[in-house]
């Protein structure tokens, strides 16, 4: 693959219902889509917005040529092939959630926002991006997202790190 055609992407995971079998799984689909991934720490935090279980949540960085539209799709593909409830509510349980945060430094509303406005606000999509791209300026803010990270109000969520390995020789 050639790196000048090549696309750097992250994608935020969460998953609350049989946790740690569905990050897995997203996990594995998104190698066989993407190759190589770079992985934040799981975090698993308090559901936000609703009353459920606890949510595991990480940051996934790759690479690819592919365009936004073709990954949204293998990202909702790859969702409902792990049984995602798409009829629901917002604010519910999940058992995959896989979202497109950043494409290069693209700043777009269609097909979908970039950079995703969640990153600012939700403590367990911005402490991963800030622990695997420290350094990396946010397009809109122009700040880093360690900087972010520094600068964010650390008692709206409860939000910790956990154990978790994962690489893609193992199922």
């Amino acid at each position: 693959m050639s790196s000048s055609s090549s696309h750097t992407i992250y994608i935020s995971v969460g998953s609350n219902i049989d946790r740690d079998k569905h990050t897995r799984a997203g996990l594995h689909a998104m190698y066989q889509a993407f190759g190589e991934l770079q992985l934040s720490s799981v975090f698993e935090s308090e559901s936000v917005g609703f009353e459920g279980d606890n949510f595991y949540n990480l940051v996934v960085k790759a690479h690819t040529d592919l365009s936004i539209e073709q990954i949204c799709k293998i990202l909702k593909q790859i969702e409902h092939d792990n049984k995602r409830e798409r009829l629901v509510e917002k604010f519910a349980p999940r058992t995959l959630d896989l979202d497109l945060l950043i494409y290069d430094q693209v700043v777009t509303q269609l097909p979908i926002e970039l950079p995703r406005g969640e990153i600012l606000y939700n403590a367990f999509v911005l402490w991963p991006m800030a622990e695997i791209a420290s350094d990396e300026l946010h397009p809109v803010v122009n700040q880093t997202y360690g900087q972010l990270w520094q600068c964010y109000d650390k008692s709206q969520q409860s939000i910790w790190k956990i154990p978790f390995t994962w690489s893609p020789d193992l199922k």
